[in-house]
């Protein structure tokens, strides 16, 4: 796994860190959380984060694609798709950080 990737195990972490809850209420904390979200986007509900983002349920409709190895036409079927769309103070916050690795 590459070394810039934020896993769950480092949220937990960060968590009795930061905040002093124990290993297991973290990780409890972290689940609970999690899946508040999944169960609002499966009933098709946006999940809004303020000074984060949003998560949106988009329907995409059926379609023929390619396959790209044979290029062979194929069916897709109509589907929901979780999309993230950050704000604006995120947005900002991680194009100042680029902007600070550059100088």
């Amino acid at each position: 796994m590459p070394e810039n990737t934020l896993t769950r195990a480092d949220i937990v972490d960060r968590l009795v860190q930061k905040v002093g809850l124990t290993k297991q209420d973290s990780s409890n904390f972290l689940e609970r959380v999690l899946e508040l979200v999944c169960v609002e986007l499966e009933r098709d509900e946006d999940v809004k984060f303020a000074r984060f983002g949003n998560f949106v349920v988009r329907r995409k409709k059926a379609r023929v694609g390619r396959n790209p190895k044979t290029g062979e036409e194929a069916p897709i079927s109509a589907r929901r798709v979780v999309s993230f769309k950050p704000s604006p103070l995120l947005r900002q916050r991680v194009e100042a950080a680029q902007t600070a690795r550059r100088d």
